[in-house]
């Protein structure tokens, strides 16, 4: 790998572009935080969320107040000490849909964060972003030809309707990978940091994107001071768009770098494909939020939050190596080698997830769930209250001659198929059966004692949920046996997407 003749001219406005960017980032955001705060701009704990507390979002905002001054000025100065020359293919229009399209971005984010807007809303406001895009005169012109030498190019109608869709599907891919502290922040700083690099390489030549990329590595750098585990502020749907934008226009400024882009994106691009696919294929709409991303996957099978975040920043950093080492038609490969490969884990993960008892989490997030199953090594919840059962059967209670507890005897009912029915042993009439069934004068019902509970087509049913409903005594306490299967608590999580 070669770099630029001007790689080294470029490398202290990269330096200053992202330390500044970063220090102002660290130091405007608990501003922003308590901005939120007073607003009332604040992800409460729920069914769909990972906080356990009120925590304030709209971050973003501190993002996009840092890139943009440090971008102009940073700019300003070269143009000025001349030591970067700014490429042929940017200029007024480019800088115009970088900057006031990305404060766009942000400000029709800040709203969503704000009123909560619905789908259609949001996904209206990116398509204006891109086609304001396309009307500035940016477009993909051309891309490397995956199955042969050569440029695949694109013009007129067809280039503008790409870019649009690139720029809409570059923000839902950030938005909807935003599910865990600092997950998608981290994810576009790498990605903003390899848009970079690349940017300095001869088959590139760009280091006046690579000073822009730098900014925005920066401004995110100094927001995860905040953003990472435990989060005290969300980056919010501000954020999202405004990183989404960005990288999408930092990607096709200039020489394209779309299938760069793909490459090291992977993980939130395929995220979104898959799960787009996996809801239609069910009927559903696709932006009906769930539990089917890859990192929710990953917290099922027993992951923390922090190790499910940094070992999707490895395979994000993973990713990015190719980028350096593949070039043209190998990167599209490797990019559709990923997309075979993650549907393929995510199928599993989703089996052994279901295997291991655990609820199939890709089905639609409507309220509050049962916490029903949680990764190995959650505590177990404690035993439910016990309630009233209903009266449905008669039943004779008698109490033998020297026993201590009464004897239930319960009289045969009609049931038709599913209902639950008990196999009670048959005991001489003179005892009662009380007086041959010891245990139960002892107190607590043994296992061996208790009656076999089944259902009449064939699943098995808890004996202890069986009971009360034949009229055994209310007051029989619960047994060891019974409250060892309790099931565990989860966390349920929240998602974006």
């Amino acid at each position: 790998m070669k770099f630029d003749d001007f790689a080294e001219a470029a490398l202290p406005y990269m330096a200053l572009a992202l330390i500044t960017a970063a220090v102002l980032t660290a130091f405007m955001t608990p501003y922003v935080r308590d901005l939120a705060h007073r607003m009332g701009v604040v992800d409460r704990p729920d069914h769909r969320r990972v906080n356990r507390n009120p925590v304030p979002r709209g971050g973003g905002l501190a993002v996009v107040a840092a890139f943009v001054p440090v971008v102009i000025v940073v700019t300003s100065l070269n143009d000025v000490l001349g030591s970067v020359p700014t490429p042929d293919t940017i200029g007024p229009p480019e800088m115009t849909a970088l900057l006031v399209g990305g404060i766009a971005a942000a400000v029709i984010g800040a709203l969503d964060d704000y009123f909560q807007l619905r789908a259609r809303w949001q996904l209206a406001g990116q398509l204006a972003l891109g086609v304001g895009v396309v009307a500035l005169g940016i477009t993909v012109d051309f891309i490397n030809n995956p199955v042969g030498p050569g440029l695949i190019r694109f013009g007129g109608l067809i280039g503008g309707a790409f870019t649009v869709f690139w720029i809409v599907g570059m923000i839902n891919s950030i938005n909807w990978i935003d599910g865990l502290d600092g997950l998608s922040s981290g994810i576009g700083m790498i990605a903003a940091l390899t848009l970079g690099i690349i940017s300095l390489t001869i088959p590139v030549g760009q280091p006046y994107v690579a000073v822009l990329c730098f900014a925005l590595a920066g401004a995110l750098l100094g927001f995860l001071r905040w953003n990472f585990h435990p989060a005290t502020i969300f980056v919010g749907t501000s954020g999202t768009m405004f990183i989404g934008y960005t990288l999408a226009l930092l990607a096709i400024l200039g020489t394209a770098k779309v299938a760069v882009a793909m490459l090291v994106l992977s993980v939130p691009i395929i995220d979104t494909f898959w799960n787009i696919v996996r809801r239609l294929a069910a009927r559903r709409s696709p932006f009906t939020p769930d539990r089917g991303h890859l990192h929710h996957r990953l917290l099922d099978v027993g992951l923390s939050h922090t190790q499910t975040v940094l070992l999707i920043y490895c395979l994000c950093v993973a990713l990015a190596v190719l980028t350096f080492v593949l070039s043209g038609a190998a990167q599209i490969y490797a990019f559709v080698i990923y997309v075979l490969g993650s549907g393929l884990a995510l199928y599993l993960l989703s089996r052994w997830t279901l295997r291991s008892g655990g609820p199939d989490d890709s089905l639609p997030v409507d309220g509050p769930r049962t916490p029903d199953w949680s990764p190995p090594g959650t505590p177990p919840a404690p035993d439910p209250a016990p309630t009233s059962p209903p009266n449905t059967a008669e039943q004779t209670v008698s109490k033998a001659p020297g026993a201590t507890s009464p004897s239930v005897t319960a009289r045969p009912q009609t049931v038709g198929p599913g209902a639950l029915v008990a196999v009670v042993p048959r005991a001489p009439a003179a005892s009662h059966v009380a007086a041959s069934r010891p245990a139960m004068a002892a107190g607590p019902v043994a296992a061996s004692s208790r009656p076999s509970i089944g259902r009449t087509n064939g699943l098995a049913a808890d004996s202890a949920a069986a009971a009360p409903r034949l009229g055994a005594s209310p007051a029989l306490p619960a047994t060891p046996q019974a409250s060892s299967r309790a099931a565990p608590a989860r966390d349920v999580r929240r998602d974006d997407g």
